[in-house]
């Protein structure tokens, strides 16, 4: 019976080993929680950290903002609004901008179509001097005609060049000038065309006045978009290269 309580006692007695595997089981648990927290704590304040950096980068170097385009329409009448006659203006651009209505299209792209038009209309009619000189019998009229022939062939020369430099680049100050100076030229040919004509009293100049016309009209529309082409870049937040 002694023996029997005695081998009781023994199962139901805790060695010294097993009861201090049990305390470390026990003093370990807890700290794992703590460890799990002060984790997530660590990793909620370097998210924070990140974020405000992040924001306080964007306070101090805002993203650039993008040019404000508008759309063709709106774009071509914003700047035929500076020529004499604005619908004219803005009616051939549009016949020419053969790209859908809702593309967008800047103040120098406008300006190139504008210059290319007038180059058109003139090359059209830089051998109608020479046409009407087969055709007259008036010796002042042939000698003025022949004058006008002479200069035709100048003002085609002087388009040409401004053409071919909006072809090399962006518009710069020193680019804007040399256009004027060009198209300016090319203008004061065909004026002094038609003077030489009325001078000799020859019945051909209001023809030749009224083949000029488109000409003279694109190469005025293009002088005045170029005057104020500063302006006008700044209201699509550009500006000359």
């Amino acid at each position: 019976m002694e023996a029997s309580v005695k081998f009781l006692n023994g199962h139901n007695t805790e060695s010294p080993s097993d009861a201090d595997a049990a305390d470390e089981i026990s003093a370990q648990s807890p700290p794992s929680k703590r460890g799990t927290t002060v984790s997530a704590i660590i990793i909620l304040g370097l998210l924070a950290i990140i974020i405000g950096a992040i924001i306080g980068v964007m306070a101090v170097h805002p993203p650039e903002e993008k040019p404000s385009f508008v759309r063709a329409a709106e774009s071509i009448k914003a700047v035929c609004a500076v020529t004499n006659d604005p619908e004219s203006c803005f009616a051939e651009i549009s016949s020419v901008d053969s790209r859908p209505s809702d593309h967008v299209i800047d103040p120098e792209m406008i300006f190139d179509l504008t210059l290319k038009l007038a180059a058109h209309e003139l090359a059209n009619i830089s051998s109608f001097p020479e046409t009407l000189i087969l055709d007259s019998t008036d010796l002042g009229s042939g000698s003025a005609l022949r004058e006008c022939a002479s200069l035709f062939e100048d003002a085609v020369s002087q388009l040409s060049r401004a053409v071919e430099s909006m072809g090399e680049g962006w518009l710069t100050e020193g680019k804007v000038a040399d256009l004027e100076t060009w198209i300016s030229a090319a203008m004061t040919d065909q004026e002094s065309c038609v003077e030489g004509l009325e001078e000799m009293g020859s019945t051909a100049v209001d023809e030749v006045r009224l083949r000029m016309q488109r000409s003279s009209v694109g190469m005025s529309n293009s002088l005045a978009i170029l005057a104020n082409m500063k302006a006008i870049l700044e209201q699509f937040g550009l500006q000359l290269h």
